[in-house]
């Protein structure tokens, strides 16, 4: 037996070893969370006509486990989201519209085949509910889909003010809620399924003529 264990009373020892175990896992979840940890880079919002358009990359590493649902048959949605907001000194920012994105990613099977379905809702460019769908051959090119936002309709602003300020809040995430419910007990709270990220991007009078 190590010497320091000798040194100390008896009933110290189970205290100080389950310390050591509390701390061993408060560090493996932190770093498990920095792996899987999303960014958004490349954020850009434009106005084309009456249109705002937005573009930008999402990083992110599926874990182990998520893989696993995948090859499983077990469908992943991935949420987008952006609202346009018209900065206000004196007030609350008013909020102008908003839009969002569904993707839904599933492994067939029978085909060996990724399949994506995209939906979009209030506010974006596919309107009335239809939803277009792709197939890919590989998990990486369809990831490559899924972290690839390029000019996206978010709004649409045919009376902007001039002398106004606006900017265009983006927000990207796993969705759990979408989950079969065995699968949404065992991941919510789980770090290697928190995939998630947010950013904003700012849209001057200047800019928008």
């Amino acid at each position: 037996m190590p010497c320091w264990k000798s040194a100390l009373p008896k009933c110290l020892l189970p205290l100080l070893q389950g310390l050591l175990a509390f701390a061993c896992a408060l560090l493996l979840g932190s770093a498990a969370h920095a792996q899987n940890a999303a960014e958004l880079q490349q954020l850009r919002a434009d106005r084309l006509g009456s249109d705002v358009l937005v573009s930008a990359n999402v990083i992110f590493d599926l874990p182990p486990v998520v893989e696993d649902a995948l090859a499983k048959g077990i469908p992943l949605y991935f949420l987008v989201e952006a609202d346009l907001l018209q900065e206000r000194w004196y007030w609350y920012d008013k909020k102008i519209s908003s839009a969002q994105r569904q993707l839904r990613l599933v492994y067939q099977p029978l085909t060996r085949r990724w399949r994506i379905n995209v939906t979009s809702g209030p506010g974006g460019d596919n309107t009335l509910g239809l939803s277009l769908s792709q197939n890919y051959d590989t998990l990486t090119e369809a990831l490559a889909t899924i972290k690839q936002i390029s000019r996206w309709k978010v709004a649409e602003m045919s009376d902007a003010e001039a002398a106004a300020k606006y900017r265009v809040e983006l927000r990207f995430r796993l969705d759990l809620g979408q989950l079969p419910r065995p699968f949404q007990i065992g991941a919510i709270g789980q770090s290697e399924w928190d995939i998630q990220t947010s950013g904003r991007m700012s849209l001057r009078a200047d800019t928008m003529k």
